[in-house]
């Protein structure tokens, strides 16, 4: 209830030229009448405007009272813990390493392969990664370039994997 309520919101939030890229991953109220808001956009987030929305979100929670007098409210980009739910979100992380979990086709029915790789394409229907694996050829080992179409219906989860390698 108190969910779509703040979907509605947002809808309505989203429709002013600064926050027009903007969209909504997830609402969830917890018992302890913690309201956390995850947001992103085509470009990112920035702090600034998540600080807006929670305003423009908390005047309206203290107007109606959908949440009593005492609530917690957080708005806030996803983050890189949490997966990845639309392709829209993916066109950001090209370049990036991800984990992806994917149910393959020709594969036994409930089965899960997890491909990890960079982001190198993203396209209406799939993405593409690309990694290196060494293989063994005859007697010695070699390292070939890999890479992997994975069609947006066949992912169950994607993660961003944070790299701190420097220059990578």
């Amino acid at each position: 209830m108190i969910e779509q309520k703040i979907s509605n919101l947002l809808d309505l939030k989203f429709q002013e030229p600064e926050f027009e890229s903007y969209f909504l991953i997830e609402v969830e109220l917890k018992g302890d009448n913690r309201l956390e808001v995850y947001l992103d956009g085509d470009q990112g987030i920035t702090l600034g405007n998540c600080q807006r929305i929670s305003r423009y979100l908390e005047k309206h929670l203290d107007e109606e009272l959908w949440l009593g007098e005492k609530y917690f409210l957080e708005v806030s980009s996803p983050g890189v813990k949490r997966p990845l739910k639309f392709p829209r979100q993916y066109h950001q992380h090209v370049g990036r390493k991800l984990e992806v979990k994917t149910t393959e086709e020709g594969k036994v029915e409930g089965s899960v392969v997890t491909v990890e790789g960079t982001l190198t394409k993203v396209e209406d229907l799939q993405i593409t990664l690309e990694w290196k694996e060494r293989i063994k050829e005859g007697k010695k080992k070699k390292t070939v370039e890999m890479k992997k179409e994975i069609p947006f219906d066949h992912i169950e989860k994607t993660i961003v994997k944070l790299s701190f390698n420097k220059g990578k």
